[in-house]
């Protein structure tokens, strides 16, 4: 969060709120049967109001007074004579930022942890050489991707998928977790492996849909683990498997209590 504030030119001071937003939206798919149905909609569509309001008035300050922040340059370019970007889409854009590059970006840190816990031998090798974070963050990425399906897409022309016939215009859910787990295309893809030769993983969408956050996600998970590894002595699981949030689309703890004997000064 504090990552993604800074790049859009968020003051240090008001990042609390948008973590009160960026949470308020990530668990509003989440089914809980034990609150009120109303509840949970109004409570987001509250937050993305707020949110898109908050954002609105930076953009107008941006403008008066630019810095060299995301927004600023969005701003700028939203006055361009060819309307490159109207107000409306800058907030938008941003909003995506915020929500998407936060929550997706925690899971696959969360899922980090938890499974180079689950395996002490390459979290002590990634402790001796913090370069191993580049095909760590990889394999998790095939392993236990923090986006599991794509729902409710429809097919623009007739196909035939595995020898199944797809009518143009049919709803599907591309199911990213089982396609990175296929044995036909991974040897043992069950086995978590961070030596894996040629990690074609779906994580991130592929070709033209390839994530455009991919490139800072890889960088912030790469960072978080390898100084988790260094700072953190002796860490252990305090629960496995820790409480997962309720999400068939986004895969991840709701939190991972773990211990450890002392943390390294940085």
């Amino acid at each position: 969060m504090t990552v993604i504030c800074r790049l859009l030119g968020v003051p240090q001071e008001d990042e609390p709120r948008f973590h009160g937003w960026a949470d308020t939206l990530a668990a509003s798919p989440d089914p809980d049967p034990d609150a009120d149905p109303a509840e949970k909609p109004k409570a987001a569509a509250d937050a993305q109001m707020e949110l898109g309001m908050y954002l609105a008035g930076l953009i107008e300050e941006r403008r008066k007074n630019p810095g060299e922040d995301m927004l600023s340059r969005l701003a700028a370019l939203s006055e361009e004579p060819d309307g490159a970007m109207s107000t409306r889409e800058v907030v938008s854009t941003a909003a995506l930022l915020l929500i998407a590059g936060h929550e997706t970006t925690v899971n696959l840190i969360t899922n980090g942890m938890l499974t180079l816990l689950r395996h002490p031998d390459v979290l002590q090798r990634l402790r001796e050489d913090p370069q191993l974070s580049v095909p760590i963050v990889e394999e998790l990425l095939r392993y236990e991707p923090p986006v599991q399906l794509l729902p409710r897409r429809s097919t623009l022309d007739d196909i035939e998928v595995a020898g199944v016939h797809i009518p143009k215009g049919a709803t599907v859910s591309l199911i990213l977790a089982s396609g990175n787990r296929d044995p036909k295309r991974f040897e043992d893809p069950d086995r978590f492996d961070p030596d894996r030769k040629d990690i074609q993983h779906l994580g991130l969408g592929s070709g033209i849909h390839s994530c455009f956050g991919a490139p800072l996600a890889r960088q912030e998970a790469q960072l978080a683990l390898s100084e988790l590894a260094r700072r953190l002595e002796n860490p252990r699981l305090l629960e496995d498997p820790p409480p997962y949030r309720r999400n068939a689309v986004l895969r991840g703890p709701r939190h991972l209590p773990i211990a450890c004997d002392a943390i390294r000064a940085s």
